[in-house]
């Protein structure tokens, strides 16, 4: 069995709101699993949501760019977030920014690409900012979204510059009405994205996993209650109802105006743009998502450095 440490209760304590005690049982229970222990905590009625992504630990920006018809998105990570103020370095992701327009979503080919203005790939320039700036830097992802005939509206979250932030999304819109109004409904709909993180754009588009593990965390919680069968079936399958709600972007109850969702707003925009709407798909990047950097004592590091 996986030794259980204090790091990994105090993770587990941040990502679920639960106690220490309960949390260091829930990984003993599933062997320091991280994931299954939130599972765990779900069923024992502990922690009623858990967060998906993660704590956000990771520096740096998140560049976003729309030409109308085609959206791209980089991370770019540091060190610190003092680095991520620097011109130069704001400057940098801007560039590399540009160059994923090219690279629609591939890494690889955008690390490859040319750095503009230098003869230097990204990946090489990036390096070579790394002896300049002294912090180390890497492009961590890339992503891309375009559309045959409407717009793909961008919208930065947290921006420090144009462009730049700590959330970036971009939202495809298909239609072949008003491309302005169309622009105004999807920097709409991107802020919306920006706010409530949805995983998918429709029912259909959920992982079955990602719904098979929540159904059997939700069947697993409701006979904790001691319920029989038949009633919990009908439980499960309202939550279920209520989870696609939730992470659903055309599902969700629009941040706008709550009372109706967002594919009810986009269908009433339609009037105002003067032809059909389609959401053809979104890219959400939050800074940082999914990396945990290493803690440190500060109060020790300065100890030790004054002792030379």
């Amino acid at each position: 069995m996986a030794e259980i440490t204090a790091g990994m209760v105090k993770q587990l304590r941040e990502t679920t709101g639960v106690g220490m005690m309960d949390c260091k049982t829930a990984l003993t229970e599933t062997g320091g699993d991280m994931e299954a222990a939130v599972d765990w905590l779900r069923t024992k009625g502990l922690a009623k949501a858990a967060k998906k992504s993660g704590r956000v630990a990771a520096e740096g920006l998140v560049g976003v760019i729309s030409d109308g018809m085609h959206g791209a998105l980089v991370e770019v990570n540091s060190e610190t977030d003092f680095v991520a103020r620097n011109e130069s370095f704001q400057s940098m992701v801007n560039e590399i920014a540009k160059t994923a327009l090219v690279a629609e979503g591939d890494i690889d080919k955008l690390l490859d690409a040319k750095f503009p203005g230098s003869a230097l790939s990204i990946k090489d320039y990036v390096t070579e900012q790394v002896g300049t700036i002294g912090e180390n830097m890497t492009v961590r992802r890339t992503g891309f979204i375009s559309v045959t005939d409407g717009v793909v509206a961008a919208y930065t979250h947290n921006q420090v510059a144009p462009g730049l932030g700590k959330i970036g999304v971009l939202v495809g819109l298909e239609s072949t009405g008003d491309k302005a109004k169309l622009a105004e409904l999807g920097k709409q709909i991107a802020m919306h994205i920006a706010a409530t993180s949805p995983i998918a754009t429709r029912r259909e588009e959920v992982d079955p996993e990602t719904v098979e593990r929540e159904r059997n965390v939700l069947i697993a919680e409701a006979k904790e209650s001691g319920r029989p069968d038949n009633i919990i079936e009908k439980m499960v399958e309202g939550r279920i109802r209520k989870f696609y709600e939730e992470v659903v972007l055309l599902s969700q109850a629009f941040v706008m105006n709550p009372d109706q969702t967002v594919e009810k707003a986009v269908k009433e925009a339609e009037s105002t743009v003067g032809a059909p709407i389609v959401v053809a798909g979104f890219v959400r990047f939050l800074l940082g998502e999914g990396i945990e950097k290493e803690e440190s004592d500060f109060a020790a590091e300065v100890a030790a450095t004054a002792r030379g």
